[in-house]
Formats: structure tokens, sequence, C-alpha cells
């Protein structure tokens, strides 16, 4: 199995990079985190890679960190998740934030990812939640900022910035958060 490949940055696409390796190009599907991530091209790169085999492909999908691909492995533990979704998954927000709306069991935040429905953000919550261990840099959303959040999305916002904003804003009432989590988000 290839579980990491370092070379230089060949070419770049929307959702996967070909990674020039002594000579041999290996086109990897990434996540838009660890795209942005990557320099330019003919820069050195290193990725942490998952082989997924079915009868008819083989593909790459290549992560920044460890961690990052860590998660994507136990997405694909979730029946009903294949590679594409837990890659959009990962695309929608950083590691912790995902684990924290799993480990919360946010549905609104989770069901707000592109591709994720309600029924499937439930699987994820029922099949991960005692699986995921949230870092101490983590803290939960309280009942008022996951609100906030949820709002957010249903406004186009993605996962990420929603939860930021509704941390960030000050404010006791939701409408005074949702104001305060706009003008966050504006400026």
């Amino acid at each position: 199995m290839i579980s990491l490949l370092r070379g230089t940055l060949f070419q770049r696409a929307t959702d996967s990079i070909i990674l020039d390796v002594n000579g041999v190009g290996y086109r990897v599907r990434v996540p838009t985190t660890t795209l942005s991530s990557l320099g330019d091209l003919g820069t050195p790169a290193e990725l942490y890679t998952h082989l997924h085999v079915r009868e008819d492909d083989l593909s790459l999908f290549g992560f920044a960190t460890q961690d990052e691909l860590d998660l994507f492995e136990m997405l694909l533990s979730v029946s009903g998740i294949g590679p594409k979704v837990a890659l959009g998954i990962l695309s929608s927000a950083p590691p912790n934030e995902i684990r924290a709306a799993i480990a919360q069991g946010n549905l609104e935040i989770l069901s707000g990812i592109k591709g994720i429905g309600k029924k499937t953000a439930q699987r994820l919550v029922l099949e991960l939640k005692g699986k995921i261990e949230l870092g101490e840099e983590i803290s939960e959303l309280s009942p008022l900022d996951g609100e906030v959040a949820a709002t957010l999305i249903n406004l186009g916002y993605s996962a990420a910035e929603a939860q930021r904003a509704a941390r960030a804003a000050p404010g006791v009432t939701l409408e005074d958060k949702l104001r305060a989590a706009l003008q966050y988000l504006g400026g």
C-alpha cells in the first residue's frame, strides 16, 4: 500500500494534483485544505496517502497531515460514506471542527456540508460519536452558538466559517450574536 508520497508538485487541478516522484507522476485527490497548503508548481511536497481499491479503479487520496488522513479513514468506516463524500467533508472544515460537530451531535453543522443530508449526518453521529477524541483546543459550541452557526450555514457560509464566527461573536440573545457574527464575517 502507498502510505506516503514525497516529490515535486507537477500539476494542480481543483480537486487533485499530480506529484512527480522520481519521474513517476501520481494523480492524488486532495481536500481543498490540503490543496491550499501546498506550494507553487515545482516545489517539494509531501502527502500522507490512502489507496482506495475498487474492482475497476485504484485511487490515491492525499492529505497534508496524519490527522487529516486518520479522520478520512474514520469517515470511510461509516456505511454510505465513500471516498468522494469523505473528501468533501474534509474540504468543508478543519479536522478538529468536524470532530467537534460529530462529538456534539450537531446535525445542523453536519447537514450543512455539501453532499451530506440529514440522514447521513445522523449516521455520522451515530457511528462515530464514541470513536471521536477531541483535543484540548476544541471547545463545544453552546446551544446559542450552535443556533447562530446553523443560521449562518443556512445563509450559505461554510461550517468552519459559521463555527468560528459563532464562537467569536459577543451577545446574549440570538439576534445580538447573529448580528455580531455577520459583522465578524463581513469584515
